[in-house]
């Protein structure tokens, strides 16, 4: 089982490398990134952006440009068309956001023409998080695409988490439906929902997975709060794989604390499209970018 993100590093380069299209790589932390990924036997990278600002970005941080194919573009709309494009005829593998908003680079994969979303489809985004002295990696949907997953989306949310967990050698992931409170409570929708989510996965509804909930978040990942708060039966208090968190909001800060406050590193993908997307945020570092680069990968079929 993969316990650290280096470790996807690995298992991804041993898959061989994937054709990479980057949208508007007009940033250092992209090209480090993407370079490092070259580097590392990951990827072979097609760079969408303005060529002469690549160039000189390269020679600044002391990147070999001559690994990019550099398409030369310097509208950041039309990057993320171009590399879309280039996805979608099968001329690439994975898809990474570059120095683009999230709003620009979603609309480009959401473009009905592009091709890169199935009809009727749920996108969303699955970040695989290293804590510090855990000893296993947490998976945890949706803190950037799904601002209140209905029920229906929370279902197939599930099933990203679970294949986002097989593909680090979980068997049969554990996931855990956070809510405000450990009991459930009739008046709180991820309360309820949270307990017919656990039910039908009883009832293997959902795949190979084990669900329960609600469940609190201390809950769900310390042991010691799951006996304090005597929570009797369940095979996923305090030894989650997985969050499903029941809104952006509880998502978004459950993440961004964890790596601003906690010390965690963290890999990111937009899941639900036909190929892997790279989804990170402008200000993450190289090594996130990697890290995500690399899970894109080892996803990548």
């Amino acid at each position: 089982m993969i316990t650290k993100l280096s470790q996807i590093v690995e298992e991804a380069r041993r898959q061989g490398r994937k054709r990479l299209a980057v949208a508007y790589g007009n940033d250092a932390h992209t090209l480090k990134a993407v370079y490092e990924a070259y580097r590392e036997g990951l990827v072979e990278p097609t760079v969408f952006g303005d060529k002469a600002e690549v160039l000189r970005i390269c020679q600044a941080e002391g990147i070999d440009p001559t690994v990019f194919a550099v398409v030369d573009e310097k509208s950041d709309v039309r990057c993320v068309s171009m590399a879309v494009s280039l996805v979608a005829s099968g001329g690439a593998d994975v898809l990474m956001k570059g120095l683009v908003s999230t709003d620009k680079y979603m609309r480009g994969i959401l473009n009905k023409e592009a091709g890169l979303f199935p009809p009727k489809g749920t996108l969303s985004h699955v970040s695989v998080v290293e804590m510090p002295g855990r000893e296993k990696l947490l998976c945890i949907a949706d803190v950037a695409v799904i601002p209140l997953p209905d029920f229906k989306q929370k279902t197939v949310l599930i099933k990203y988490l679970s294949s986002i967990a097989s593909s680090l050698g979980i068997e049969k992931p554990k996931i855990a439906c956070i809510a405000p409170s450990e009991q459930v409570l009739p008046s709180v929708v991820s309360s309820t929902e949270a307990a017919i989510l656990a039910k039908m996965g009883d009832r293997g509804q959902l795949g190979n997975v084990t669900v329960d909930g609600p469940l609190s978040l201390d809950v769900a990942l310390y042991r010691e709060a799951a006996l304090e708060k005597k929570v009797q039966g369940s095979a996923v208090a305090g030894d989650a794989d997985c969050l499903l968190f029941p809104n952006i909001e509880s998502g978004n800060v459950f993440f961004k604390s964890a790596t601003h406050f906690g010390g965690a590193e963290i890999a990111a993908i937009v899941v639900g499209t036909k190929v892997p997307c790279v989804l990170t945020s402008r200000g993450d570092t190289p090594q996130t970018k990697l890290y995500s680069i690399a899970l894109a990968c080892l996803q990548s079929k």
